[in-house]
C-alpha cells in the first residue's frame, strides 16, 4: 500500500456533508489535507472519485433528504455538483494543486471509443499535474444508464487508470463479521477473496439518507477490483491518511485476478445491453466453455433494438444471462441470420455476412 504510486480514492457523501445536506467544509477540508500532503514530493498520483453532489444540493433547494423521483435528483446534482467542485478547487488550492472535473455516465464508458477518450484526460490530467475529481454525471444520467453507486464507478475508474491501489473511504472502518453497532463483532482485517465472506452478512445505506451506497455496494466495488489485479483498502475518511501511507487500518481486500483488456471490464461492469439474444445450446457451450465467438448458426431468437457496436445479453434458452459482447449487426438484419451458416450468407448476401455476429475479443462470460 505505501509503495502504491498510482491510487483512486473513493469518498461518500455521508463523509463530506452534514445528514440534513450541504457540504461540510471541515470534513472536505480534512480529507483534501491528506490528499494533498500524500502527493506532495511527487511520490504519488491521486485520483478522488467523490460522492456528494445531491447531497450537496440539498438544502439549497430547501429539500430535507435525498428525494427519490429522479428528476428531483437531478436538479439537486445540477446546483450541488457547481458547490462540489467549487470547494475543492478552493481547499486544494491551499496546496497550489490544480483541480480537473471529470463527469461520467455508462453511456460515456461501454463503447470502445468512449472509454479511451476517458482514459486519455485522466492520464492528460495527471501528467499535468492536476487531481481529476470524478463523479458519475447525476444532472443527465438516466435510471437506464447510472453506474448504481460510485463506488463501481471507483473501482471502474481503478482499472482505466492502472492504479496500484483503490482506497474506499466510509463511514464504517471496514467489513465486520457482523453487525458493527452490535456487541461481539469484529473488524475483518483482510480478505483473500470472496470466500471469506461466507456467512457474513453485509449491510445496506445508512439512515442518513444522503447516499445510494451501503457495505454491499462496497464489497461488489472491491471484488470487481480485486478481479482486475487492484488491492483495495476499505476504511474511514478519518483513517485516510493511514491507508495512502500503508498502515494497518479497514480491511485490505487482495488481489483475486490479473488485469484485462479495459475494454472487457466496462463491458462486464458497466455497459447497459440495449438487447438480448438467444443461443442454442451448442452456441452456449462454444461461447461459455471453449471461449470461441458467436456465429448465426447458434442463434435462437432475438430481442430489443440496437445497432451494430451496441452492447448485448447473450442468454441461454432458458432466459438466464450467459455472456455480454459488442455486437456486429443492427438488430433487424439478424432474424435473417438465424440458424444460417456464415458460407451461406456470404454467399446469398455479400462478403460483409462471412463474420461474427460477436466476435471473441468482444465478449466477456457471465456465468461460466
Amino acid at each position: 500500500m505505501a509503495d502504491a504510486r498510482r491510487v483512486v480514492v473513493k469518498v461518500g457523501s455521508s463523509s463530506l456533508t452534514t445528514a440534513a445536506g450541504g457540504l461540510d467544509a471541515d470534513r472536505v477540508d480534512a480529507l483534501v489535507d491528506v490528499l494533498a500532503k500524500s502527493r506532495s514530493g511527487g511520490e504519488k498520483e491521486i485520483v478522488l472519485v467523490s460522492s456528494g453532489a445531491i447531497a450537496a444540493g440539498l438544502a439549497p433547494l430547501g429539500l430535507r433528504r435525498r428525494p427519490k423521483d429522479l428528476a428531483r435528483q437531478q436538479a439537486a446534482a445540477s446546483v450541488g455538483q457547481g458547490l462540489l467542485v467549487a470547494r475543492y478547487t478552493a481547499s486544494f488550492a491551499r496546496y497550489g494543486v490544480r483541480v480537473g472535473q471529470v463527469l461520467l455516465t455508462t453511456d460515456d464508458t461501454s463503447r470502445r471509443a468512449h472509454h479511451r477518450n476517458a482514459s486519455r484526460t485522466l492520464d492528460k490530467l495527471l501528467a499535468m499535474g492536476a487531481l481529476p475529481v470524478v463523479n458519475e454525471n447525476d444532472t443527465v444520467a438516466t435510471d437506464e444508464i447510472r453506474f448504481g453507486d460510485n463506488d463501481r464507478l471507483a473501482a471502474l475508474v481503478a482499472h482505466l487508470v492502472r492504479a496500484d491501489l483503490l482506497v474506499l473511504l466510509s463511514d464504517i472502518d471496514g467489513v465486520y463479521d457482523g453487525d458493527p453497532s452490535k456487541p461481539g463483532t469484529s473488524r475483518i482485517a483482510e480478505i483473500r477473496g470472496p470466500e471469506d465472506l461466507d456467512g457474513v452478512e453485509i449491510g445496506s445505506a445508512g439512515k442518513a439518507g444522503v447516499g445510494t451506497g451501503g457495505m454491499v455496494t462496497k464489497v461488489e466495488a472491491a471484488n470487481i477490483a480485486t478481479a482486475a489485479g487492484i488491492p483495495v483498502v476499505l476504511t474511514t475518511a478519518i483513517d485516510a491518511a493511514d491507508a495512502l501511507a500503508g498502515r494497518d487500518t479497514g480491511t485490505y481486500f487482495h488481489p483475486t485476478g490479473r488485469r484485462s483488456a479495459d475494454r472487457l471490464l466496462w463491458l462486464q461492469h458497466a455497459s447497459a445491453p440495449q438487447g438480448a439474444i438467444t443461443l442454442d445450446d451448442g452456441a452456449v457451450r462454444a461461447v461459455v466453455e471453449r471461449r470461441k465467438s458467436l456465429l448465426p448458426a447458434g442463434i435462437a431468437a432475438v430481442e430489443g433494438e440496437f445497432t451494430a457496436g451496441d452492447p448485448v445479453e447473450l442468454r441461454d434458452t432458458t432466459g438466464r444471462a450467459v455472456a455480454r459482447g459488442l455486437v456486429n449487426f443492427d438488430a433487424k438484419e439478424i432474424p435473417q441470420l438465424i440458424g444460417r451458416s456464415t458460407r451461406e450468407l456470404a454467399k446469398e448476401l455479400g462478403p460483409a455476412y462471412e463474420r461474427e455476429v460477436v466476435h471473441r475479443d468482444d465478449l466477456v462470460v457471465l456465468h461460466p
